[in-house]
């Protein structure tokens, strides 16, 4: 019978020596804080139950039925005499560690005496160093399955020449094995070896170690008294096994003495408690030097990262780290090319494809999501076989979730006909098979993946009509499930993917004909995914009926995406009985300019009759409110190339003259001189003639082109004599009034008096005079007047 006592607390080496080695070298931290860890949450559980067994007053006997069937399985005993050579032959020659330690597992609870006999003469003979250590941790192991090891004591005199001959890993594993017994049962043959000077020093200080693990008050009085040992070697290493658990290495034998008093005084109980706290402390110390160690490296990789701008180094730097050791530089390459794919939205570079299928069965569960979720984007990169087979055996649900996406989305790839990549039926119908589990599944997100796996595998075509309506009718029924109605998000997802799915060729009619009721209901959902969905979807099915139902009831829907699809609709297949409902967002809503767009789509789609209808509506006071002058630019340059087709001459003058107007007003004076100069070439009459001429004038003058402007004055003075009332001189003062553009009147009066009339123009000479004396009053003593008369 075996029972548990505190010393199953200490069945390790203690940590200390590797805690100074990992502030030298961060190559290993990752092994080292696994190690540390698994070390003390083991110790830590020990003790909890401990205390709890005493608090309930009791020490629970432990029996073999209580062993784990895998323990079981272990520790099976030979039943022939052949098993036991077989055995033996393992734990000698055996593959690996675990394989040998299983073989001694075996015969150390083998009822057959020769099987003990073999276990005692692997740990005798010194020339095969693994059989030792085998026997060694399948004595330790059998304090953890709790099984009692029938005479136990048949193993002490073995560990001690182990002790005795051995040294390092194999010496450690004696000692940690000598744990199994409780210290008056080994300090027989500890003790002399340690005390004895005769011994060798590798002997003594294997004994030492072993002392230490025993953590027990006679154990650590031993290490006390070897500080007065006369070989510094032994004196050291006694003083660094009492640092190490936590027990102070006084400077004389009186001051130890007390120390160890004090010792008995608290317990060892007491002590093994504040001895794990100051452990937990060092290992949270541990893991933030890690962590620090950690942030210094992969922020010194991001810097080498960011100084590569040649896409070819990239990927050579990221394809050796995606191939590192250590989790976290794997998990840091993963996160970079995520980014380039994201960021860059182009394709992979294609060596990069193996090492990212190869890093989905990783043996870190990180490292396999961060690769999933990474390939659930670059389908083809993926191997659809590599991916159906991790997802066979993945026991992690949320990696298998998006190694699941990951395999619609190679499949996808594969099944285009340009891919170059060959797809079984085989696999094909398998994924299919899969993506109906997860369809049905209740969890909402594992049904909406389901849902879109099987719309990749659709939309290439190559099914069966009849195959590919099975699938249809699946996602109708699970759209139509009566718990599936309290789930708004779900049901616009499956709506979402039924959209899809009516905008490819291969199943349009198959998908039109069962999806479009549904869209018609979701409309009147009051989800606004869900109707957002539906819209999609009715668009998808056709068009032109669709802005017919949408335009009747759903311009002014609560949704701004049920909105906006209805508005681009409009600019796509919209009419002029659209128009209405368009120009009540104008100039009003968020919606203002997109609705003004689809107008003017609309337009161009239309005749002159209906463009023209709309002249008055744009000019009135409400309607120039609603517009700025750019969107009245882009109407009436639409009307023009209208009227142009239809050759409207009347409606392209009326047009031009806008225009002119227009751009005049918004300082596009080019463009404005232009159409004035086709208003003035298709003068019908001299008024017309003479109005755009004026309206040129006042162009030039605002433009500024001085000598232009001078030369359309020219032109008026080849046909009459300017009065000071003339619509010509009106426009000239208006310039004096109110100079644009930085234009000096000067520069303009200048110019002015550069124009030769070829006949006497009486008044145009006394208007030059008026000016003259306003703005060059020293050219004329004689004739001053104010500024401003």
């Amino acid at each position: 019978m075996i029972i548990l006592t505190k010393k199953d607390l200490f069945n390790e080496s203690a940590v200390d020596g590797y805690m100074g080695w990992a502030l030298l070298s961060n190559r290993n931290y990752n092994e080292l804080f696994n190690r540390v860890a698994a070390m003390l949450i083991r110790r830590l559980f020990l003790l909890i139950l401990m205390t709890l067994l005493a608090l309930a007053g009791c020490q629970e006997e432990i029996t073999p039925e209580k062993v784990t069937s895998k323990s079981t399985r272990l520790i099976s005993p030979a039943s022939s005499e052949t098993q036991l050579k077989i055995n033996q032959e393992t734990l000698y020659r055996g593959a690996t560690e675990d394989v040998r330690i299983d073989a001694a597992m075996i015969m150390l609870f083998s009822d057959n005496p020769q099987a003990r006999k073999i276990l005692i003469d692997a740990l005798m003979q010194g020339e095969n160093k693994s059989a030792r250590v085998a026997v060694c941790k399948a004595l330790s192991a059998s304090r953890e399955t709790r099984m009692a090891v029938k005479n136990k004591r048949d193993f002490i005199d073995p560990l001690a020449e182990v002790l005795k001959t051995d040294e390092g890993a194999t010496a450690r594993a004696a000692a940690e094995a000598a744990l199994l017994f409780e210290y008056d049962e080994i300090a027989g043959v500890l003790e002399p070896i340690v005390r004895d000077s005769s011994f060798p020093v590798k002997a003594r200080l294997n004994v030492i170690y072993a002392l230490k693990v025993q953590l027990d008050v006679r154990s650590i009085t031993r290490l006390s008294e070897l500080i007065d040992d006369k070989d510094p070697r032994i004196s050291s290493a006694a003083a660094d096994a009492l640092d190490s658990i936590g027990v102070p290495v006084g400077k004389d034998p009186r001051r130890r003495a007390q120390i160890l008093s004090e010792l008995r005084t608290r317990g060892m109980e007491r002590f093994q408690r504040e001895w794990m706290i100051r452990q937990e402390a060092r290992l949270n110390e541990l893991e933030k030097q890690q962590n620090q160690w950690k942030k210094l490296y992969l922020d010194a990789l991001d810097k080498i990262y960011a100084g590569l701008v040649d896409d070819g180094q990239r990927s050579k730097l990221l394809v050796e780290y995606l191939n590192s050791p250590e989790q976290a530089i794997r998990l840091w390459a993963l996160e970079k090319v995520s980014q380039w794919r994201i960021g860059t939205q182009a394709k992979l570079p294609n060596e990069m494809g193996s090492v990212l299928v190869k890093l989905i069965s990783d043996d870190d569960r990180n490292v396999r999501l961060a690769a999933a979720k990474l390939l659930s984007l670059t389908g083809e990169l993926s191997s659809a076989e590599r991916l159906a087979a991790q997802f066979s055996i993945e026991q992690d649900e949320e990696v298998k979730q998006e190694l699941f996406v990951a395999l619609g989305a190679a499949c996808q790839y594969a099944l285009v006909p340009t891919s170059g990549v060959q797809l079984s039926p085989e696999l094909r119908s398998q994924t299919l098979d899969w993506a109906v589990i997860y369809l049905n599944d209740g969890d909402p997100r594992k049904a909406h993946k389901g849902a879109e796996v099987i719309r990749k595998l659709l939309e290439p075509g190559g099914l069966d009509v009849g195959e590919a309506a099975k699938y249809l009718d699946l996602l109708v029924a699970r759209y139509k499930k009566p718990e599936q109605s309290g789930d708004g998000a779900l049901q616009g997802d499956l709506l979402a993917t039924m959209a899809r799915l009516c905008g490819q060729n291969a199943y349009k009619p198959e998908t039109a004909r069962r999806f479009a009721v549904l869209f018609e209901q979701a409309l009147k959902d009051e989800s606004e995914f869900t109707r957002e969905a539906a819209v999609d979807g009715l668009i998808c099915i056709d068009k032109t009926r669709a802005l017919k139902l949408l335009a009747r009831d759903y311009v002014n829907d609560r949704s701004q995406v049920v909105r906006n699809r209805v508005i681009e609709l409009a600019a796509e297949v919209g009419g002029k009985d659209d128009l209405n409902w368009l120009w009540d967002k104008v100039g009003v809503n968020a919606e203002s300019k997109s609705a003004w767009q689809a107008m003017l789509r609309i337009f161009a789609g239309s005749d002159a009759n209906v463009i023209e209808s709309w002249f008055g509506r744009l000019e009135s006071q409400p309607g120039s409110e609603k517009l700025t002058n750019e969107q009245r630019i882009a109407f009436f340059e639409t009307a023009e190339k209208k009227a142009n087709v239809e050759n409207r001459s009347k409606m392209i003058r009326s047009v031009r003259e806008k225009l002119a107007q227009l751009y005049s007003k918004t300082g596009q004076f080019q463009q404005a001189a232009e159409y004035l100069g086709k208003l003035r070439e298709t003068a019908q009459t001299p008024e017309q003639r003479e109005a755009a001429l004026v309206q040129l004038l006042d162009v030039y003058l605002r433009w500024p082109k001085v000598d232009s402007a001078a030369w359309v004055i020219s032109n008026c003075l080849l046909e009459k004599d300017l009065a000071p009332g003339s619509k010509v001189i009106h426009t000239v003062e208006a310039f004096w009034e109110n100079p644009t553009g930085g234009t000096d009147p000067n520069v303009v009066l200048d110019a002015l008096r550069k124009i030769q009339p070829v006949e006497n123009r009486p008044m145009w000479e006394q208007n030059l005079a008026r000016w003259s004396r306003r703005f060059q009053p020293a050219a004329h003593p004689n004739d001053l007047k104010p500024r401003g008369g």
